[in-house]
C-alpha cells in the first residue's frame, strides 16, 4: 500500500464554482475527505466566464501559453489556480475564452441545445489535463476522471503518452456518475479528436452505432471503474433499461468494475445544527421533529392533524424520478388520510400536472415549482414521509437526507436506493424505510399505504425514525472505499 497517493481529479464542474447538479457537489466534496485521509489530490476543470475570480481568489499559474492539438489545429490555453473552499486543495482552472468564456457550461441558453462545440470544448480538457504533468511540480500515481466530459481522456494516456516519462506509471480511475449521458456525437467530428483511424472501426472502444460515444472511450480505457451505488453498478451490466447500450461493455469488464455509494455533506444536512429549520434535533430528542411539522404546515398554510402523515417529495419532476407513477395514483393517494408537499421543477407536463392537483386538493397538497434550498431543508425536517419512487437511481441523496432527519423514506428498490433503504420488518425491527420493487404504481400505492398503518402505531413509528437517524453515510466512508480502489490500481503496477 503506497503511504502517499498523487491524484490528479478532473470533472467539467465542481462545486461551488459551477454546478448543474449532482456532480459538481461530488466532485466539490470528495476530494476533502480524501484529503483528510491522507491522499495528496488536485483538481481540475474549465475556467468557465461565469466564475468569479476575485471571489475564489485564482491566479494565473506564470507559466507560458501551453496548445494542444484539436484536429489539425494547435490550440492555447492558460492555466490558473485556486483553492477548494478554505481548504488547501489546489485547483487547476484550464482557460480558453474561445471554448469556456460562457454562462452556461453545455448548452446554449438562446435556444436550448447543446453547444455545437461540445467536442472540442471536452477534447480540450482531456488533452490539457495530460499536457500539464509536464509543466508543473505534480506527477499523479492516478488520474481520476468523472463521467464522459474526461472519457476520452484514459484513451489519450493509452494512445499518446504512456510510453514517454513521467506517464508511464499513471493510472486511471473513471467514475460514472449517470450512464445516460454518454456524450454521443456524429461521426463527423471525429477529426477533431486527433485519433488514428483505427478508432473509427465499427466495436472500437469509441465507435457506438455509427457514432462516437466519450464515455464508452473511458469504460474501455480507464484501468479501473466505478459508480455511484453497488446496486448500480449490477444493474447497468444487466438490460439496455439501465446500462443504455453499454451494459455489454461493462459485463466484460465486470470484474474491474465497482460500486461506492456517494456520502452525504454532514456540515450540511444535520437536524442538530440545521440552520434553516425551526427546531433542532437528534434522535435522543426526536419528539422535537413534530414542532418543525407544525411550523411547516403553519409556514404553507395547511391545517395540522397529527393523525395525517406529511409526505414530502423534493425532485427533479421528470420520468426518471417516478413522477409518472405517482400521476397515475394521485386521485387514490390523496383520499387516503395524507397531506403532500412537493417542491421542484422539470418537465412541463408535470408543472401543469401538480398546478392542477393542488387546485382539485388545496387542503391536502402544496406545490412549489422552484428551487428553493431553505425550504428543502425545512421539509426533510418536518415531512413525516418521503416519497421517491425512482425508475432508476444511481445514488441518490434525498433518501440519506431523510433517514438522516427522521422522515421515513418510501422508495422504489433501485441503484442507491436500493443500497440505503432497508424495507422494515416487524419480527425484528430492523429496516429504516418502506421499499417495492416493481416500477408499477399499483405497488407504489400499496406501499404508501403500509406506511400510513405503521405511522398509525406511534411506538413503532420511532423505531422506524430511530433506525434511519442511527445511519451512517458519512463521505468519510466513500473516501476510505476510494483509497481502496486506489491502492487496487497501484498493486498492479
Amino acid at each position: 500500500m503506497k503511504e502517499k497517493i498523487n491524484v490528479l481529479f478532473i470533472s467539467s464542474e465542481i462545486a461551488p464554482f459551477a454546478k448543474t447538479g449532482g456532480l459538481a457537489d461530488v466532485c466539490g466534496t470528495l476530494p476533502y475527505y480524501l484529503a483528510k485521509e491522507g491522499v495528496n489530490i488536485r483538481l481540475m476543470m474549465p475556467y468557465y466566464g461565469f466564475i468569479d475570480q476575485e471571489k475564489y481568489n485564482i491566479d494565473p499559474l506564470p507559466i507560458l501559453k501551453l496548445s494542444v492539438h484539436i484536429g489539425n489545429t494547435p490550440i492555447e490555453f492558460q492555466l490558473y489556480q485556486g483553492l477548494l473552499t478554505d481548504d488547501a486543495i489546489r485547483i487547476y482552472f484550464i482557460r480558453n475564452d474561445a471554448y469556456y468564456h460562457r454562462e452556461s457550461i453545455y448548452v446554449n441558453p438562446e435556444n436550448g441545445r447543446d453547444w455545437e462545440d461540445n467536442v472540442e470544448r471536452f477534447v480540450l480538457l482531456s488533452k490539457a489535463a495530460l499536457e500539464i504533468i509536464q509543466h508543473i511540480e505534480f506527477v499523479p500515481d492516478i488520474i481520476h476522471v468523472n463521467d464522459w466530459q474526461t472519457g476520452l481522456l484514459p484513451l489519450y494516456l493509452s494512445e499518446h503518452y504512456k510510453q514517454q516519462a513521467p506517464y508511464t506509471h499513471i493510472k486511471t480511475l473513471m467514475s460514472i456518475h449517470n450512464i445516460a449521458y454518454q456524450g454521443i456525437f456524429e461521426i463527423e467530428k471525429f477529426e477533431q479528436l486527433g485519433l488514428p483511424a483505427i478508432y473509427l472501426k465499427f466495436g472500437s472502444g469509441l465507435e457506438f452505432w455509427g457514432r462516437l460515444n466519450f464515455l464508452k472511450a473511458g469504460i474501455v480505457y480507464a484501468d479501473l471503474l466505478n459508480t455511484v451505488s453497488k446496486t448500480y453498478a449490477q444493474e447497468i451490466q444487466k438490460s439496455e433499461e439501465f446500462g443504455y447500450g453499454l451494459e455489454g461493455i461493462l459485463a466484460e469488464r465486470k470484474n474491474d468494475l465497482y460500486g461506492i455509494l456517494n456520502g452525504m455533506d454532514n456540515s450540511e444536512w444535520d437536524p442538530r445544527i440545521d440552520e434553516h429549520i425551526h427546531v433542532n434535533y437528534d434522535v435522543s430528542s426526536i419528539e422535537r421533529k413534530k414542532e418543525n411539522k407544525r411550523y411547516l404546515l403553519k409556514t404553507i398554510n395547511m391545517n395540522d392533524n397529527d393523525h395525517y402523515p406529511l409526505i414530502g417529495l423534493i425532485s427533479r419532476l421528470v420520468d426518471q424520478k417516478g413522477i409518472d407513477l405517482i400521476q397515475d395514483r394521485i386521485n387514490e393517494l390523496l383520499e387516503l388520510n395524507i397531506k403532500m408537499i412537493i417542491l421542484g421543477t422539470g418537465e412541463e407536463k408535470y408543472h401543469r400536472f401538480f398546478q392542477k392537483v393542488q387546485q382539485t386538493y388545496p387542503d391536502k397538497v402544496a406545490v412549489f415549482l422552484e428551487f428553493n434550498n431553505k425550504l428543502a431543508h425545512q421539509i426533510e425536517a418536518g415531512s413525516d414521509m418521503f416519497l421517491m419512487p425512482s425508475k432508476y437511481e444511481p445514488c441518490g441523496l434525498n433518501q440519506m437526507y431523510s433517514l438522516r432527519y427522521g422522515t421515513v423514506p418510501i422508495v422504489r428498490e433501485t441503484g442507491g436506493l436500493a443500497d440505503t433503504v432497508k424495507d422494515f420488518d416487524p419480527i425484528t425491527k430492523k429496516g429504516n424505510g418502506f421499499v417495492f420493487s416493481q416500477y408499477d404504481s399499483k405497488e407504489l400505492l400499496s406501499t404508501v399505504k403500509r406506511a400510513i398503518r405503521y405511522f398509525q402505531k406511534p411506538d413503532v413509528w420511532k423505531i422506524i425514525m430511530e433506525n434511519g437517524m442511527s445511519t451512517d453515510f458519512s463521505w468519510n466512508r466513500s473516501a476510505i472505499e476510494y483509497i481502496k480502489l486506489y491502492n487496487k490500481m497501484l498493486e498492479v503496477s
